[in-house]
């Protein structure tokens, strides 16, 4: 089974859903990464909101770029999404393993820092790329994203993300859902589907427990009517390419490209995003080198 992300409207207008499984997702960012419990917390969380305003937000080609930076010690942390369910991200330092709060949870604001800011980079094809950036009010993830989507996209937005890690560091269940509030929505109607999220589990452990998107679906929005408006695929998925690599080469100086020819006999490029390693040889460098004389 793949990775799903459920579209939905209830009934009557007032509230758009969005809930996403993305265990398989955050499993391969784990994997290349080598992250652990802290860090593949804080990297899983930030890519399940990017997903979620990526899918919400932006139209068939567009992308987004998050970065936060909170000042903790997984550093910076970075993921692009698209409206296709497509996503990557990497994390500046993925070996952070924290002491669990005292719930038992994973100390994600302890990782990752709360004196910082989180930014979302919308490349629309226009002239100039889009950024909003917003304080980071929490350094959970969750209500930061909330606090982007009411800050910099005038929506009001519920948003959880969550990753629940295994003893041995492979991520157990990841998801993450999103609530917007429609103009219809009444004060009482808003209050009602809060208290609802009040009382819903942790994601993952609805995800641990086997439940379909649907029927998390249905425990956040308890009592309130939903239509299914659409399903999609979601991946973790990296655009990298020994080409594209070629091109970032061709813009070093010819001094430092001959520097890799005389001192290392080539050059090795590895993709922050992934980890793909992609290696040139002397004649690959000498080739780059000839094209800018």
């Amino acid at each position: 089974m793949t990775d799903t992300l459920t579209k939905s409207v209830s009934k009557d207008g007032k509230f758009r859903v969005y809930v996403v499984n993305a265990t398989q997702t955050i499993q391969e960012a784990q994997k290349r990464h080598d992250t652990w419990r802290n860090s593949s917390a804080a990297l899983g969380r930030t890519m399940i909101g990017s997903i979620l305003v990526a899918t919400s937000t932006l139209k068939e080609d567009e992308v987004l770029t998050t970065r936060i930076q909170g000042g903790g010690p997984v550093g910076a942390i970075v993921v692009d999404a698209d409206a296709q369910g497509n996503t990557k991200g990497y994390i500046t330092n993925p070996h952070v393993s924290l002491k669990a709060r005292e719930d038992g949870h994973i100390d994600v604001q302890a990782a990752v820092g709360n004196k910082g800011t989180l930014s979302i980079t919308k490349d629309l094809h226009m002239k100039k790329p889009f950024t909003g950036e917003v304080p980071l009010v929490s350094g959970e993830i969750g209500m930061d994203f909330a606090y982007y989507m009411a800050k910099s996209e005038q929506i009001p937005s519920a948003i959880g993300v969550s990753v629940f890690v295994e003893p041995n560091e492979k991520v157990g269940a990841a998801g993450g859902f999103l609530v917007q509030t429609l103009p219809g929505a009444t004060d009482t109607d808003i209050s009602k589907i809060e208290a609802n999220l009040k009382v819903v589990p942790n994601l993952s452990t609805l995800l641990n427990e086997g439940l379909s998107n649907n029927e998390i679906l249905d425990k956040i929005m308890n009592g309130v009517e939903m239509k299914v408006l659409d399903e999609m695929p979601v991946q973790f998925q990296c655009d990298c390419s020994k080409e594209r690599f070629s091109k970032s080469l061709a813009t070093l100086s010819t001094a430092n490209l001959q520097a890799m020819v005389d001192e290392d006999h080539g050059a090795e490029a590895v993709c922050k995003f992934c980890g793909n390693k992609y290696q040139f040889s002397e004649a690959e460098l000498k080739k780059i080198i000839a094209t800018k004389d």
